[in-house]
């Protein structure tokens, strides 16, 4: 693997014009703030502008040397820590544009300090020093990107100062701090902290702590909670913590040093290092309380270096890098954080870590020399060394990729991997290079040189990059002093290095093919990055990177699909992510008269994988050809299933023929013969599609159709279509299609709703009429169907096809497939219909002769257990109450929902030669009481209500209903029954019947 690719992301170079000699120095927005050495105390201000060109933009006076200064992009204001009369000063600057801008005036005031009315009228026209004491001497200091707060790291504790917009008056905001939290670290001095979104990073000599700052609900016993922590605090401190007693013990010559240890994640809370809060904001009832979560502890030794033991062995250059969501509309100003990242550094070796759900280290920076300062940035990390300025590429946006979408590296989407080496881009040469800084696409170094460098650099063989005449800076410095300059080095553009990289990556694409697979991915994430940024949606490049970006994706595609990678299967995701085509990426990888008879698993598993889902691309008849010719030397088993796919609609079905008859003497299967048969009926070879059909049985060939459903049915532009094989099977073997349609079903390959419209479709039905085909489908599926879900809407359906056929006088369009004998013997369903059904029916009109088999059909559904009467109700309303079928429907209904006495009522007054039937096979059991509490007593009621004119209740109540009666009721029930105003003789035989049998007992 190539470890250094010697690039050029260093462009031209302009010297910063100083007044003085800078001791730190910042970047703002599009501003660079650089502090003087002792002498001076002030700051001066340099626009940024293209190119990297500066422009004086002002300065004002410090209360004494700057000793550290960041600035915030939240609220534009410059925080230092400054000395004076060996004490220390902790100081923003706010609204610094109106002085650099040349005013004179300057309000300072205390950080909380209330602003009068007649004073703050003035405010829009000054610069504002805020002054924030302390009760300990600030130490190192950091602003977080997102909220603009301030962390200050003291001797044992951490203070955060939020940052207040107050309202003075309707056009006039004036921003102030207020110190919201303290955190007491003991026995901890940290040397330089990062703060970002509640995250914290603090670094000592040797070790490295990073906490985040968790909101926790307000409780009653909070006050007991506090307790109960400084309670364990005390116990850790009285048992005595190592990390505070024996970091370092001088005994004679000796230095006793702990072992380095790293703790991720939850173990990191057995640093032994306690934290406890203390809130000073004043409370309210937004007041906000927080919980410390630690994240990270590492402590390193002095001679963790791979150079040996060093006595300067310090850690460096802590910084919390945020990633934000990608920005995908025009109108997207919110910037949502993806991803954060820690970085921070020893000597000779720098560590990058994630810090999100979990905490892992990312990757190790192995520096060639001792190292000065890194600064990190989403595409690179930038390192100085004694005599370099080091560019190396990091892994951010590879892992933010992943925060962002899980399921990358999988069929649709991909990204380089976290676990890629990092590899040095550039090493340039710079004499005495002592402090860095970034901001967008500018490098700010700071170069001090001795003496001996600046004879040195007189020397021809030194070179550094060219420099612009028009701003270089005049020296006095004579040869004798030291020399110094500030440059702002233009990090050359995205695309530019993008381009740089994807040549480079040619000269290994026949030698070493991990070299360019991990060249052009270093491209891919560089690209990346820039798209990442929230800033991405504004910038000039926009339409150029997400080219570059396609083209990057594009590159990849082709490198696993030609080289033998284990990572072959990711030819199909970059390919689909950089917009290619089929015949677009077959042109790039088998060009017109290329002979070449291997190709690598990539390939294939891209081209099987697109062909077997429903793109809206059609070949070419020689793309097609091709494809059939790669399948053929390298998967001939997927000949068959290619050749469905809409995609191969132009590929001749001759030449198709031959490559299949080619695989069927090595593997024949039922699919093989299927598409051999549909390939037939392309050519209108009748002959030949019988005889590869009459190969299997029918029940084979329906399982067959599994294998591949595209032979029934394609999809276009998202519309499901029929084939020309299910047209054919619709008209010469509709119980073949349907068969084969339901084991589509029952297999998962087809839902309900598209079995729908694929009938619908093939029998060029409206959308709100329902062939005989899409019904024999629903009875063929009542047969096999286990699902209870799936079973009542099936009924339901076929309830409310044959309701509306009945109802409507409709005829169906073909004749069933199945009768209802058929369905009664074949699926438990459709239940015997009962004997007093038939005998209602015995009656029917003459009209409801033609529509017998949707009746019984109905009727036989009602007999069953299965379907929910509840729910069909409504479905079965249209049928009319003044006939026969009507009747028999509302009766079954009702005696599926209990109601036996509605149900005997409906059949006294419409058709009382039915009632005893019903009676016989209902009123069993527990309800055959019904016979002498309601059938006896209604038929007395009717028969003396119409008295001879209606023998059918005449003989329904002499002989069943008292021959039942008299046998079950005792005798007195039973005189108790009868009418007062009944015929002695007519009642006679029945008392006598049931007096004998009770002497009998």
């Amino acid at each position: 693997m190539v470890q250094l690719y010697n690039l050029h992301p260093f462009g031209s170079q302009r010297v910063v014009p100083c007044k003085q000699e800078p001791a730190h120095f910042c970047c703002g927005q599009g501003v660079l703030f650089v502090a003087s050495t002792a002498a001076s105390c002030r700051v001066e201000v340099f626009a940024v502008r293209d190119h990297g060109r500066c422009e004086p933009m002002g300065s004002f006076a410090t209360l004494g040397p700057v000793l550290r200064m960041a600035h915030s992009s939240t609220g534009d204001y410059l925080v230092t820590i400054e000395e004076k009369s060996k004490a220390t000063f902790l100081r923003a600057y706010m609204n610094w544009r109106c002085m650099s801008a040349g005013r004179s005036r300057v309000c300072v005031r205390m950080v909380g300090h209330k602003m009068e009315e007649s004073y703050s009228e003035t405010l829009k026209e000054q610069m504002s020093v805020v002054e924030m004491p302390l009760s300990d001497p600030p130490l190192c200091i950091s602003c977080c990107p997102i909220s603009g707060d301030l962390l200050v790291g003291c001797k044992n504790k951490l203070v955060i100062f939020c940052l207040k917009y107050l309202v003075i008056k309707q056009n006039l905001t004036v921003l102030d701090f207020e110190r919201s939290l303290i955190l007491h670290i003991d026995n901890v001095i940290p040397t330089e902290v990062a703060f970002c979104a509640r995250h914290i990073a603090l670094t000592t000599e040797l070790d490295v702590l990073i906490l985040k700052l968790e909101l926790v609900q307000q409780s009653a016993d909070r006050t007991e909670q506090c307790a109960q922590a400084l309670g364990a605090l005390e116990k850790t401190v009285d048992r005595g913590n190592p990390s505070t007693h024996t970091l370092q013990l001088e005994l004679d010559e000796f230095i006793i040093c702990q072992k380095p240890v790293e703790l991720l994640g939850e173990e990191s809370k057995l640093c032994e290092i306690p934290i406890t809060l203390e809130s000073t904001e004043l409370p309210t009832e937004d007041t906000k309380h927080f919980q410390v979560q630690y994240l990270l502890f590492r402590r390193f030794t002095p001679d963790q270096s791979p150079f040996g033991f060093c006595e300067e062995t310090k850690l460096h250059s802590v910084q919390l890098l945020p990633l934000y969501q990608t920005a995908y509309e025009e109108t997207e100003n919110k910037k949502e954080l993806l991803s954060l990242f820690c970085f921070f550094s020893l000597p000779h070796v720098g560590y990058l870590y994630s810090i999100g759900k979990l905490v892992e280290l990312i990757s190790t920076y192995q520096y060639s020399e001792k190292s000065e300062q890194a600064v990190l940035t989403p595409q690179f990390l930038h390192v100085i060394t004694s005599e370099n300025l080091q560019c190396f590429t990091v892994r951010c946006s590879a892992a933010a990729a992943r925060d962002e979408d899980p399921y990358i590296d999988m069929m649709v989407k991909a990204c380089p991997p976290v676990t890629l080496d990092v590899c040095t881009l550039r090493m340039q040469l710079f004499i005495g290079p002592r402090a860095i800084c970034h901001f967008k696409n500018h490098i700010i170094l700071l170069t001090k040189a001795d003496t001996e460098d600046i004879t040195e650099r007189r020397k021809p063989t030194r070179r550094m990059l060219s420099r612009k005449a028009d701003v270089i800076k005049s020296r006095t410095t004579s040869e004798s002093e030291p020399g110094w300059n500030l440059y702002i080095i233009n990090t050359v553009s995205t695309i530019q290095l993008y381009r740089e990289m994807v040549d480079y990556s040619r000269t290994y694409e026949n030698v070493k093919t991990e070299s360019c697979i991990h060249l052009l991915s270093e491209a891919h994430l560089l690209v990346r990055a820039a798209i990442m940024d929230p800033h991405f949606l504004k910038s000039d490049e926009k339409e150029e990177l997400l080219r570059a970006f396609r083209e990057s994706c594009a590159f990849l595609g082709d490198c696993y699909s030609r080289f033998d990678t284990k990572d072959y299967h990711l030819a199909l995701p970059y390919y689909r992510m950089s917009g290619l085509s089929m015949t677009e990426v077959l042109k790039r990888l088998v060009p017109e008269g290329d002979e070449i008879q291997t190709h690598e698993r990539g390939l294939i598993f891209y081209l099987t994988h697109s062909l077997n889902e429903d793109l809206n691309e059609e070949l070419s008849k020689e793309s097609g050809n091709k494809v059939l010719q790669i399948f053929c030397l390298a998967d001939p088993v997927q000949l068959p299933h290619i050749l469905c796919s809409p995609c191969m609609r132009n590929v001749c079905p001759l030449t198709a023929l031959k490559y299949l008859q080619k695989v069927e003497k090595m593997m024949p299967s039922v699919v093989l013969t299927l598409t051999k048969a549909f390939l037939a009926l392309k050519m209108g070879d009748l002959v030949m599609y019988e005889h590869e059909m009459d190969s299997y049985k029918e029940t084979v060939l329906a399982c067959g159709f599994i294998g591949q459903p595209r032979l029934l049915r394609q999809c276009k532009e998202g519309i499901v279509t029929p084939t020309e094989f299910a047209v054919h099977l619709k008209e010469m073997q509709p119980g073949l299609l349907v068969a084969a349609t339901v084991a589509l079903h029952e297999n998962g390959k087809i839902e309900l709703e598209e079995a729908d419209t694929f009938f619908k479709m093939l029998c060029s039905n409206g959308e709100n009429t329902v062939p005989q085909l899409l019904v024999d489908f629903w009875e063929a599926l009542l047969v096999v169907c286990s699902q209870e879900e799936i079973l009542q809407e099936l009924l339901l359906r076929v309830i409310s096809q044959y309701v509306w056929r009945i109802s409507k006088k409709q005829l169906p369009e073909t004749k069933p497939l199945k009768t209802t004998e058929d369905l009664i013997n074949s699926c438990n369903h459709f239940g015997l219909i009962f004997p007093w059904v038939t005998s209602i029916m015995s009656v029917e009109c003459s009209s409801d002769k033609d529509y017998r088999e949707d009746i019984s059909r109905l009727q036989s559904l009602l007999c069953s257990q299965s379907v929910n009467v509840a729910s069909a109700l409504p479905v079965l309303e249209p049928l009319p109450e003044d006939d026969h079928v009507g009747l028999t429907v509302r009766v079954l209904c009702n005696t599926h929902l209990g109601k036996y006495e509605e149900a005997i009522d409906q059949l006294l007054s419409r058709c009382p030669d039915a009632a005893v039937l019903y009676a016989q096979h209902e009123l069993k059991d527990d309800k055959q009481a019904l016979w002498w509490n309601k059938l006896l007593p209604e038929l007395c009621k009717r028969t003396r209500l119409t008295g001879n004119d209606c023998p059918a209740l005449i003989s329904s109540l002499k002989a069943e209903t008292l021959s039942v009666v008299a046998m079950e009721l005792e005798l007195r029930d039973f005189v108790s029954l009868l009418p007062e105003d009944g015929t002695a003789a007519f009642f006679l035989p029945h008392l006598l019947h049931c007096s004998q049998r009770k002497l009998l007992t």
